[in-house]
């Protein structure tokens, strides 16, 4: 991860608004560049003079929106065949994709605002957007206005702490591990949940069986 990190520095402080721009495509395109390193080096050069304050966030915000298109777009063209086929072996049917589609009706617009704002998720939000086919305009918008405030606001902390940003950035680690964590739980609960229903069912379908025999 600490060479992660140093690459990435070093591509920003290199390639400027380019890098940015391909940095955070990448993150919104489920490849892990973590955004608080793009952006707080964006701030600090931004601070030195280097770059441009408002074009650092601006490349930012672009560069999510484009990635997230990406994904969005892989989620909508494949998505639901690869789980109408194989979800099976992970416990999910075509019932559940048909019920998870008529939430994200009703709920995709604020899943997909509030999604940027937190760490892991935003990463990934995209897929679940494509794969529920939420209309591609109202994508876009809501993706971009959620962008914005986490784009912003990492290049503005970039800009106060100049070249501490490396100690900032520790301060990423524990909300990161704590979403990861709350997600891989909810993930395991509501695998064994539904393993426990499908238990019931073959039971009971296969109780009156037994029984005539």
């Amino acid at each position: 991860m600490e060479t992660l990190v140093h690459l990435m520095e070093s591509w920003v402080i290199d390639y400027g608004y380019a890098a940015i721009f391909l940095l955070m495509l990448a993150e919104s395109a489920c490849i892990p560049f973590p955004s608080e390193v793009t952006m707080l080096v964006g701030g600090w050069y931004a601070a030195t003079g280097d770059l441009n304050f408002f074009w650092v966030g601006a490349m930012g915000v672009l560069g999510n929106v484009a990635g997230s298109w990406v994904a969005y777009g892989v989620g909508r063209t494949m998505g639901r065949g690869i789980l109408d086929r194989y979800g099976k072996y992970v416990l999910i049917r075509s019932h559940d994709i048909d019920r998870a589609e008529i939430w994200w009706d009703r709920h995709g617009e604020a899943a997909t605002f509030f999604s940027r704002l937190l760490p892991v998720i935003r990463t990934f939000i995209s897929l679940p957007a494509g794969i529920a086919k939420m209309p591609f305009g109202k994508f876009t918008l809501y993706t971009f206005l959620g962008c914005i405030p986490w784009t912003f606001a990492l290049t503005w902390l970039g800009v106060v702490v100049e070249d501490n940003w490396e100690r900032v950035l520790g301060y990423f680690d524990l909300p990161t591990i704590i979403i990861g964590a709350l997600v891989v739980v909810a993930a395991v609960v509501w695998y064994l949940r539904r393993r426990k229903q499908r238990k019931a069912l073959q039971a009971a379908s296969a109780g009156p069986v037994a029984k005539s025999e």
